[in-house]
């Protein structure tokens, strides 16, 4: 078979293989969808994103206006008619400090990363009840209420407590008027023109699912969270001000002013969704038209085994590639023809090290996942390939040199922010070794005696 032509097959042979490889990918793409679906079970059965949201200090009122209609014949007349509204205020000052308990919930072959936050959220309120324009036509003022929203009211364990102004308050389901979960209390009615000066703290447990986020609604807010967890990722609107994270879990507090979000004027636009702090909106009512700035963390798995297999498997291809060029150097120079069915049985069994890797690392950790994998791959090839080349040596010899591109990888792998460095440095090195090693072989001579062969 004239080189050129077997040059020819080879390429086929590996557009060939990309099928199985695309096929790898495709199962690492549907197993990473299973558990997306494990997750949103444990947030049926379990709680959710969590978000939270307030306190927010509603008061509602009714006052009677002159408004303009049509009489029975057509003409205009002042009426006098009773109109609803309420007033919202946002805290002066808003403290949430919270340690973060996590935990994990199983489904199937997949561990889900679960959390109790033991908090306490303190407001200070001064809200100034607007007097009444027209002493002859005062309004009513209704009872005002505090209400706290949560993503997901089911994470609430125990009895939650709030006291206000140093005085227990009951507590009761929903937002009040507004849509949303979360509960709030209601307070006494005060009069028009009136200040309202207020300190409520509310004492709660919390469960929820992967990630937690809070509304920076108040002038000046302050989160304090702790957790023995220690691979937090901190995300949402807002980085934190301070962080240590280390073996024994993380610390992280921010500072937030009013001046640095919009966060008010969106809730009261009537915003109830959360800037998603990691995956899906934790708080999002259909129809929402925005979503409300919000901090937060998420308690990340460190290796995602799915994530690590996708990246591995991108890297396929250059297997390939690498080993097949090998195989065609060696044949044009040993002049000792290897059979296409070889090639392709050498390429199969190279794509099948990812699905290996894969169905290994739902079960066992990833760099064991790895180790063993790789070490069935090459030692597969390795003695297939000393019987092929005909020499126990050569076939060490390739497979000392998948054993380096299987170990480059690796390092590949868990040097996430230096991937892309170390892999064009790997590149250039295969590419700059193969230059030298052929640098003095002239491939015309080489090209003609293939031909005569």
């Amino acid at each position: 078979m004239r080189w050129g032509l077997k040059g020819g097959v080879v390429f086929f042979l590996t557009v060939l293989i990309l099928i199985p490889l695309g096929m790898v990918n495709g199962l690492i793409a549907e197993r990473e969808r299973y558990r997306r679906e494990a997750v949103a079970s444990v947030a049926r059965s379990h709680a959710g994103a969590q978000a939270v949201i307030g306190p927010v200090l509603v008061v509602p009122y009714t006052e009677t206006v002159e408004v303009e209609e049509a009489d029975a014949r057509g003409e205009p007349r002042r009426v006098l008619r009773e109109r609803s509204g309420q007033w919202t205020y946002f805290p002066e000052v808003l403290v949430l400090e919270g340690r973060l308990t996590p935990g994990t919930r199983k489904r199937g072959l997949h561990e889900v990363r679960v959390y109790e936050l033991q908090g306490q959220l303190s407001a200070r309120f001064d809200a100034a009840i607007p007097a009444d324009a027209d002493p002859l036509r005062p309004r009513r003022i209704g009872q005002p209420w505090l209400g706290y929203g949560f993503a997901d009211v089911r994470g609430l364990t125990g009895a939650p407590r709030l006291q206000v102004n140093g005085m227990a308050a009951t507590l009761e389901q929903g937002l009040g008027s507004r849509e949303g979960g979360g509960i709030h209390a209601r307070l006494a009615a005060p009069r028009a023109g009136e200040r309202l000066a207020l300190d409520a703290r509310l004492a709660f447990a919390l469960g929820g699912t992967e990630s937690l986020a809070v509304v920076p609604l108040a002038r000046a807010n302050t989160v304090r969270l702790q957790s023995a967890w220690p691979h937090p990722s901190f995300g949402g609107s807002f980085l934190p001000r301070t962080r240590r994270v280390g073996a024994d879990g993380f610390r992280a507090e921010w500072e937030v002013s009013s001046l640095a979000t919009t966060a008010q004027a969106q809730y009261r636009a009537g915003v109830t969704a959360v800037t998603p702090v990691d995956g899906e909106r934790a708080f999002a009512p259909q129809g929402a038209p925005a979503a409300l700035d919000a901090l937060g963390v998420s308690l990340v798995d460190p290796v995602d085994v799915y994530a690590q297999a996708d990246r591995a498997s991108k890297y396929g291809l250059l297997f390939i590639v690498l080993t097949f060029t090998g195989f065609f150097l060696f044949e044009l120079i040993r002049r000792q023809p290897i059979h296409p069915i070889q090639y392709g049985l050498v390429g199969l069994a190279l794509a099948i090290f990812f699905l290996l890797l894969l169905g290994l690392s739902e079960h066992i950790a990833f760099g064991l996942a790895y180790l063993a994998a790789a070490a069935a791959c090459i030692g597969l090839l390795g003695f297939y390939l000393a019987h092929v080349l005909h020499s126990r040596a050569r076939g060490l010899a390739f497979a000392a040199m998948l054993g380096a591109l299987y170990a480059a990888l690796y390092g590949l792998l868990v040097s996430e922010d230096n991937a892309l460095v170390l892999g064009s440095g790997l590149l250039f090195a295969i590419l700059a070794a193969v230059m030298i090693v052929t640098r003095k072989v002239d491939w015309y001579r080489l090209g003609q005696a293939r031909e005569a062969l």
